[in-house]
């Protein structure tokens, strides 16, 4: 469970570290904002809903050839700087026994796992063996493409400079 108390007393004393007045009126409801913020982008530190993955069976599908599905959203937290990355990802696999999953599935994966304070490289490792224990397929691969924003605003400043990882499981 989300301590919004805590946050927003974490809010205040940030601001109040970098110099700002609390009371400005553009700040007065920032505690809050930032507290209710953090409920919804962290609801990944939750339970995997069970409801999360209906797996199905299409005995038509010729299981020789992949799936593929691109441009699924990614937004997470680094968990270094606590700054977003934003990308996209890239599912393939090929099914087994016929067994496949319904495509807004994957998205719903991939922002569960990508709802916490995350590093993109076990992201992709988290999201490739969550679907391959799933769906058991032949194999799969996960690719993400982010942006990090700790390089874009800070440090190096490299704007658009894009991070690739990619896990692959098994035979594609």
């Amino acid at each position: 469970m989300i301590d919004k108390e805590k946050i927003k007393s974490a809010v205040l004393n940030i601001l109040e570290a970098i110099g700002e007045n609390i009371n400005r009126e553009g700040l007065k409801e920032t505690p809050e904002r930032v507290a209710n913020m953090c409920e919804e982008i962290f609801c990944g530190l939750q339970k995997l809903p069970d409801n999360i993955v209906t797996t199905f069976k299409n005995n038509t599908y010729d299981s020789t050839s992949a799936i593929e599905i691109n441009n699924i959203p990614v937004r997470s937290i680094c968990e270094h700087h606590l700054l977003p990355f934003i990308g996209t990802a890239t599912i393939k696999y090929i099914p087994k026994d016929g067994v496949v999953l319904g495509l807004s599935k994957f998205s719903r994966i991939v922002n569960y796992f990508s709802s916490k304070p995350q590093m993109q490289e076990r992201l992709t490792s988290e999201i490739a063996e969550f679907l391959f224990s799933k769906l058991n397929p032949k194999g799969i691969k996960v690719k993400l493409e982010c942006e990090h924003m700790c390089m874009s605003i800070r440090g190096v400043k490299s704007i658009g400079a894009v991070t690739k990882t990619e896990v692959t499981l098994g035979d594609i």
